[in-house]
């Protein structure tokens, strides 16, 4: 038996008795080893079918299409004379990408890795394969995908289809120039879509968060969110050696890399920034050290583990269970961020010190939340 083509959790083309078979992989039927006889001979011509074969199996793992029968990749007859049949443009576009990816994929990043598999995700969802839908299959990218990704996934359609042409398996690239008509500036970000809590809200979010058994650890994190505008990466990033009775250094903030939650020194818009404590920060901060042996290098707000807050799980788990509990709009976490910049522009704190607080531009602060505060009273003249 020869191993042509082997690797660990993907499926195997093998030459058996002269003959070619896959292996596949064993998690697709409870730790069993099964192979698939193709039923041909050992060939050049055959091997390059079985390779399509490989991509088409592989594909539908990641769709979660993968046919358990193996009814849908038993061998069919005459199909190196009907490939040879389609038009080069007709080529599915799963195949071409998949045999681009094993083209760029040896000594790529896990980074990479993560980026490839997940754009590969989106393309067994579209229902469009033809590259002579090239239109359809844009059109469902950008209104199916976030519009970073979708513009990701274009841009790398049209490198993809650049090697296709350059190594004659089509005739053209319909996804040239297209990456450029999604427009990124029209697309919400958690800065720009503001939709602030009221007093009342950011107080009844607060208190419900303290009266939950579950969730009360919680509470002191969000009211710091609520009482200062910080971006939630710089507050969990937060040691007590930042934090005095008269200031808060923000110089470092917890993000998400392919390897999972890492500390990274620097903010989003600036080196550092520095807070001032007032009274009622003063109070948040004493009620926490009050009884503890603070060391310096310690989280001011860990997780119940003793580790980094995990952002999206305190949002999809902690966050929505006391959101559903209120009768309230929901809104995302970052919204504690426009609600104090709101607050603030309502007491006639001015512009450019607010933008210094929160790491903004005045000019962000300016055009972001001119529509959002709720003074309408005509002052007197």
């Amino acid at each position: 038996m020869e191993a042509i083509r082997s690797s660990h959790g993907s499926v195997g083309l093998e030459v058996f008795q002269g003959r070619l078979r896959l292996r596949l992989p064993r998690k697709l039927f409870n730790g069993k080893q099964t192979y698939l006889s193709l039923g041909v001979d050992d060939t050049k011509l055959n091997r390059k079918i079985a390779e399509a074969k490989i991509r088409q199996i592989e594909l539908d793992i990641l769709s979660e299409n993968f046919d358990s029968t193996l009814t849908k990749y038993k061998a069919q007859t005459h199909l190196a004379v009907v490939e040879n049949l389609i038009p080069k443009q007709q080529i599915d576009l799963s195949n071409l990408w998949l045999k681009h990816r094993d083209f760029k994929q040896p000594n790529r990043s896990q980074s990479w890795l993560m980026t490839c598999n997940q754009q590969t995700k989106y393309l067994a969802k579209c229902p469009y394969k033809s590259l002579e839908k090239s239109k359809e299959i844009f059109n469902w990218i950008i209104s199916n995908i976030p519009a970073h990704s979708a513009k990701r996934l274009v841009v790398e359609l049209s490198a993809c289809c650049d090697w296709g042409v350059k190594n004659n398996f089509i005739t053209d690239n319909p996804f040239k120039g297209l990456a450029s008509k999604i427009d990124l500036k029209k697309v919400n970000s958690e800065d720009n879509d503001i939709n602030p809590f009221s007093k009342e809200e950011r107080d009844a979010i607060v208190a419900a968060f303290k009266a939950n058994s579950y969730y009360n650890h919680y509470a002191n994190y969000v009211l710091f969110l609520f009482l200062t505008g910080a971006r939630p990466s710089e507050v969990i990033a937060l040691q007590w050696k930042h934090i005095s009775n008269k200031s808060i250094c923000f110089e470092q903030a917890v993000v998400r890399s392919p390897k999972g939650l890492m500390l990274k020194q620097g903010l989003k818009t600036q080196s550092k920034r520095v807070f001032p404590v007032n009274a009622q920060l003063l109070e948040l901060l004493n009620s926490m050290r009050l009884g503890l042996d603070i060391n310096p290098d310690d989280l001011v707000f860990p997780a119940p583990t003793g580790s980094w807050i995990d952002i999206h799980n305190f949002r999809n788990r902690a966050w929505k269970t006391i959101m559903s509990s209120l009768n309230i709009e929901y809104r995302k976490p970052y919204q504690t961020r426009h609600t104090f910049v709101t607050m603030a522009l309502e007491t006639d704190v001015s512009i450019p010190q607010i933008a210094r607080w929160v790491g903004n531009s005045p000019q962000v602060i300016m055009e972001s939340y001119a529509g959002t505060i709720r003074k309408v009273a005509v002052p007197e003249l």
